[in-house]
């Protein structure tokens, strides 16, 4: 190998990975079916299809019999430079392993390719870089304090210290899209059920690190939150965030070495739960016509997990019992959704990109003749309602639990907190009649966004 030319390990990818790259018998199903293609159909080499082939290749440069035989070969640093490229235009949403003939794991591929590029110096891409930095100083990604984590609970909510149920809120509804937050303590609130939150001690869960390749940070993180969440007593844990819960039943297990002696839960499992038990009581009618995004994170990441009823079902048994909803799904829904585009890093180091993915997702939207696309996690949100504005689209984003709340008839003020000049999100204000407006946020902030 030239003297100056570094290697490309492979250090992170199981042996089960190594085989799955000659797997790809390149029966080309996965671009029928990728966001990021759909949304760059001029670039082929971004698909699943190219990047396995060509990661492959540049293995086989390194470690292949003619490397053994006569040393491997330096590596092109502008062929480095693109595959990287190539492989971070990618949302790592999963929809390629879904139809994979060859039942490739996809997103785990993507997700042990990237730390070798990161280990190289390649990756990560853009604006991803700021990740670690951010978090390991502020322990979010939002440069908030992490004692105003509970600011915008209302003075009159009842949160406990510990306790057998914890609401894991997460960064985004405690810094950015805090009606979410609130609507989740007035909900559990009105149902009589008692829970805790972490507070300060609720660091972020890391998602966007393993996302991107940038691994090293996220064993503290993990390890700090199940400490945190054992300490408080946690028996079951709620998350309102499929990010969240994705790295929380996924991601964390795999860096903590102890026993995890808690529940992980989507938030409306819970409330399903309680609805089916007679438990809420509806005092409005949300007269809109809704249809429901499937966040990848809680759908096609854990539908082998969970399962797909917790995946797919619950939320949309949720929104269909609140009285006045018209639901429809969309064409494309539950294991073969079409990703928002915020996902794998791309909101951060791609925005023109996930804006495009953004803009089909609310085209598919408005196929379904819907007035509100509501969704379980707050990135899909964030990014969705930038797709809308691209194409000046009418439809409104929401959350599942922001729609029922309303429904009960519940007070969803935010308390004026530090962050509530930079609150923005779509919202639905029910006081004779339920009408959609949007929260304009009122100072303009440089996020990178989490994921």
């Amino acid at each position: 190998m030239a003297e100056n030319s570094k290697p490309l390990i492979s250090g992170f990818l199981m042996g089960t990975q190594l085989l799955e790259l000659n797997g790809c018998t390149r029966c080309k199903e996965c671009m029928n079916w990728c966001p990021t293609y759909a949304a760059r159909p001029d670039r082929p080499e971004i698909t699943p299809m190219y990047k396995i082939a060509k990661f492959r290749e540049l293995l086989d440069s390194q470690y292949g019999l003619r490397a053994k035989l006569f040393g491997p070969k330096p590596l092109n640093e502008d062929e480095m430079t693109r595959y990287t490229e190539d492989s971070y235009y990618c949302t790592t949403c999963g929809v390629c392993g879904t139809v994979c003939e060859s039942a490739i794991l996809t997103v785990e591929l993507w997700e042990a390719i990237r730390p070798n590029l990161v280990a190289r110096g390649n990756g990560p891409y853009g604006k991803q870089n700021m990740f670690p930095k951010l978090v390991a100083a502020d322990r979010n990604p939002y440069m908030a304090k992490q004692e105003d984590r509970l600011c915008w609970v209302p003075k009159d909510a009842k949160v406990d210290e510990s306790g057998k149920i914890a609401y894991f809120a997460g960064c985004t509804a405690a810094y950015r899209q805090q009606a979410l937050g609130v609507a989740t303590v007035r909900v559990l609130n009105a149902l009589n059920t008692d829970f805790c939150m972490l507070g300060k001690d609720e660091w972020c869960c890391a998602s966007a690190m393993i996302r991107t390749g940038q691994r090293p940070l996220m064993k503290e993180h993990a390890v700090h939150n199940i400490d945190a969440l054992k300490d408080r007593g946690a028996e079951k844990v709620l998350y309102a965030c499929a990010g969240c819960l994705r790295a929380a039943t996924i991601d964390w297990p795999r860096w903590y070495e102890g026993y995890i002696p808690y529940k992980n839960m989507p938030l409306s499992v819970f409330l399903r739960e309680k609805i089916r038990n007679g438990d809420v009581q509806y005092r409005r009618n949300i007269n809109y016509k809704v249809t429901y995004h499937d966040p990848c994170h809680n759908g096609r990441h854990l539908m082998h997990v969970n399962g797909r009823d917790w995946a797919f079902e619950a939320p949309r048994d949720v929104v269909q019992s609140i009285p006045g909803i018209q639901f429809s799904d969309m064409a494309r829904s539950r294991e073969l959704q079409r990703c928002c585009g915020a996902g794998g890093g791309v909101k951060a180091g791609i925005p023109d990109l996930a804006n495009d993915c953004a803009a089909n997702r609310v085209r598919d939207v408005e196929g379904s003749a819907s007035d509100i696309v509501a969704s379980t996690c707050p990135f899909c949100r964030r990014n969705l309602m930038d797709g809308r504005n691209l194409i000046k689209s009418p439809i409104k984003i929401l959350d599942v639990v922001e729609l029922m709340a309303q429904g009960m008839g519940l007070d969803v003020t935010i308390p004026e907190n530090p962050y509530t000049k930079f609150q923005e999100q779509d919202t639905i204000v029910c006081q004779d009649v339920c009408k959609l407006d949007t929260v304009t946020q009122k100072e303009k902030t440089d996020d990178i966004g989490e994921y």
